[in-house]
């Protein structure tokens, strides 16, 4: 064991964390109130404390000091001492052992207990009194790391914005269920960069997987008394450790191995971060770290009532990024995934959040003039979550250039069109275009439009055509949890069905959503199951359901149906790769003629001519036709789409411009290929439920 000095030397505040430089090892830790801190030390055998030493120096609010001759492997945390005065929004408590913010690797999870709370947890004074208990028996240690990791030649694919289909999933519900040959560990990282995976993404056309959070996250405690846990992971302890519960050995090492799998495939890695509030909840909530180290600092505190944390998140605290140090360590920890994880993107959950100022959500704050004059987190994908419960909460269309936005306009504008819902067609029109309508500013292109059709938060597709309505028992809430409006229809019985009819009305009513969710201008983004028909058997909010309900069956993706739908949403993707004016890299506006007389992108009513201001308003609409021209190189490429979202066949005209038509998909035969209709075609039959592609190629005299 160690022999360890009487004091630390004064070491260096200018990196925060625990450091080991060879020779020994650095720490350093904000806190701009408290009046002392210690470092202890633990005994990697039994976990008891060996070692406590005062941190011995101040500077610009950082506390410091230096252990000569200590090495990577050390466990050790921190007591803040200080005033124990809520009213005034400190909560200093040295018998609680803190995790460092900047920790990047900890022992083990949370063990839940009284002893975590700073206060008495069942006395009348509620968090005016004070606990004097240590909470260290219960509290997961930091472990100094070396990050050091040969990456060979690894290289960020660097998939560029239009050719861009994201695949969202969880590291866990995506591999539990799938039999893989060299048998990985189900549920980790070892089986995410497994071949079976990579074999999948790459047969679906997928180049970018968004993970949800994979940072270090602990279940609220009032979910395990209920047999629950916190399964999706937005409950962040640690914002620089992969979650354990990922790791097959412990190692960070296999996250490590699992982005450079699936960057050799060419797939990009994205993760979904909670940088809005943490796992400590509210003024009530337990002091595992940011609330121990400085309260006032690190969360945003009601003004006037310090005692209370304000609550733009619906998780009972906000961290404070308006705090210089607070937004440094968001950065900082966004620089390690980046540059120690070779991470390609971020997915910012409450995207608002981060953006709230004291006055107010400003897309000039300091959390995006940061990000975005950063030159490496510049340069990876960007993504906005642009909704929070706070006020001023939805911001969709307000985030600056360089950030893309999940569209939730797109999702429930879709699920009303393919549902039948009068007065859709301006709004679906105005959402396959890319939603120019609200992102087309500031130069800002196609790409910042995330289409989203479901998500981990609500039904899964096959849900959407099964369930008129949530049904959440299993999360025991009474079923009073989750969206109450999914917009979605059970076209005849409520869940499961064996009705031939019902099931390939549904099929029908699937594919077109699917196919408008691929077809549309934007970046489409597809929740991991989808693809093989998978049910969460209408939960519409599983968070809290680690288990088969949530874990992706992957047995359906052996059925018919799960084979015929796993092959058109690869389909699909082919398509869009194929085809220019599918994935458009500026807004459409007609205004551009790609040809004499050819505008970029028009729309058409089922006779064939262009779509009039009194047919956008028509209540009882029947047919909506878009064409969409875009020339790369030397050629023009020309689609065209029909929908009908009717229960009746309509025989729809052809516009122009004259050539010779092939028709690409019908969403409601996927299994026929391509054809090429006869040169004296002038229409074309759009089923009942159904969508229709066609392309154009055109004669001699119009070509370019």
């Amino acid at each position: 064991m160690m022999r360890f000095p009487s004091t630390l030397l004064p070491g260096t505040p200018a990196r925060l964390g625990a450091h080991w430089d060879g020779m020994g090892i650095n720490f350093a830790v904000f806190s701009a109130n408290a009046q002392q801190v210690d470092l202890c030390l633990f005994d990697p055998r039994d976990r008891r404390e060996i070692a406590r030493f005062h941190l011995p120096e101040y500077t610009d609010e950082v506390w410091h000091g230096y252990l000569p001759d200590a090495e990577p492997g050390l466990l050790y945390g921190f007591r803040a001492f200080g005033p124990y005065d809520p009213v005034n929004g400190h909560r200093f408590n040295p018998h609680k052992l803190l995790i460092d913010p900047y920790a990047r690797r900890l022992t083990g999870p949370i063990s839940w207990s009284d002893m975590q709370f700073g206060y008495r947890l069942h006395s009348p004074r509620a968090d005016l009194s004070f606990d004097r208990r240590d909470s260290a028996p219960y509290m997961p240690r930091c472990v100094v790391e070396n990050d050091a990791y040969e990456w060979e030649d690894d290289v960020l694919p660097r998939v560029p914005w239009d050719r861009t289909v994201i695949m969202e999933a969880h590291v866990k519900g995506l591999t539990m269920r799938r039999e893989m040959e060299r048998n990985p560990q189900p549920g980790t990282f070892q089986a995410l960069g497994a071949a079976e995976m990579i074999a999948h993404l790459h047969r679906l056309g997928v180049t970018t997987i968004e993970l949800l959070p994979i940072q270090c996250f602990a279940p609220e405690r009032y979910l395990l008394e209920r047999g629950l846990t916190n399964y999706w992971g937005y409950n962040t302890l640690a914002f620089f450790v992969p979650h354990a519960g990922y790791l097959a050995n412990g190692s960070p090492h296999e996250l490590r191995a699992a982005v450079r799998r699936l960057h050799k495939a060419g797939i990009e890695v994205v993760m979904d971060v909670v940088y809005n509030h943490t796992c400590e909840g509210s003024e009530l909530g337990p002091t595992l770290c940011y609330r121990g180290l400085d309260n006032a600092t690190y969360y945003r505190l009601v003004p006037g009532n310090e005692r209370h944390l304000i609550n733009d998140t619906g998780c009972g605290n906000t961290l404070n990024l308006s705090h210089p140090r607070v937004l440094q360590m968001v950065l900082d920890s966004l620089r390690y995934w980046a540059n120690e994880f070779h991470i390609d993107g971020f997915r910012f959950d409450l995207a608002p959040v981060l953006g709230r100022e004291p006055y107010g959500f400003d897309p000039g704050s300091g959390f995006f003039d940061a990000i975005i004059q950063d030159p490496v987190l510049s340069e990876r994908k960007l993504i906005a979550e642009p909704w929070d419960p706070g006020p001023g909460g939805y911001q969709f269309g307000n985030f600056p250039p360089g950030f893309a936005e999940w569209n939730d306009r797109f999702r429930d504008t879709t699920r009303r069109f393919w549902r039948g819902d009068a007065m859709q067609q301006g709004e679906m029109a105005a959402r396959i275009a890319g939603s120019g309508d609200l992102l087309d500013k500031r130069g800002r292109r196609p790409w910042s439009s995330i289409n989203i059709l479901t998500t981990h938060d609500g039904f899964t597709l096959e849900d959407v055509v099964s369930y008129a309505g949530r049904h959440n028992e299993a999360n025991k809430e009474n079923g009073q949890d989750g969206h109450a409006e999914n917009y979605s229809a059970n076209w005849g019985v409520e869940g499961p069905s064996d009705d031939p009819a019902i099931l390939d009305l549904r099929g029908r009513v699937q594919r077109a959503m699917m196919a408008t969710l691929m077809l549309s201008h934007g970046t489409p983004m597809l929740l991991a199951g989808d693809e093989f028909n998978q049910t969460q058997n209408g939960n519409n909010n599983a968070y809290c359901q680690d288990n088969d309900i949530s874990w992706l069956d992957w047995s359906r993706a052996d059925t018919p149906a799960g084979q015929v739908m796993t092959e058109f949403v690869a389909r699909l993707v082919a398509l869009r790769r194929a085809h220019p004016s599918l994935r458009a890299t500026r807004y459409m506006h007609g205004r551009h003629h790609p040809l004499p007389d050819l505008p970029d992108i028009g729309w058409f009513r089922r006779d064939g001519s262009p779509m009039g201001q009194e047919q956008w308003g028509e209540e009882a609409f029947h047919l909506l036709g878009v064409r969409r021209a875009s020339m790369e190189a030397d050629s023009v490429d020309i689609t065209y789409m029909l929908l009908n979202p009717g229960g009746n066949d309509i025989h729809a005209t052809l516009p122009g411009p004259a050539g010779r038509w092939t028709l690409l998909l019908d969403t409601t035969r996927p299994e026929q290929a391509e054809t090429a209709l006869d040169e004296a075609a002038h229409d074309v039959v759009v089923p009942a439920h159904g969508l229709v592609l066609l392309s154009v190629t055109p004669d001699a005299g119009d070509a370019p």
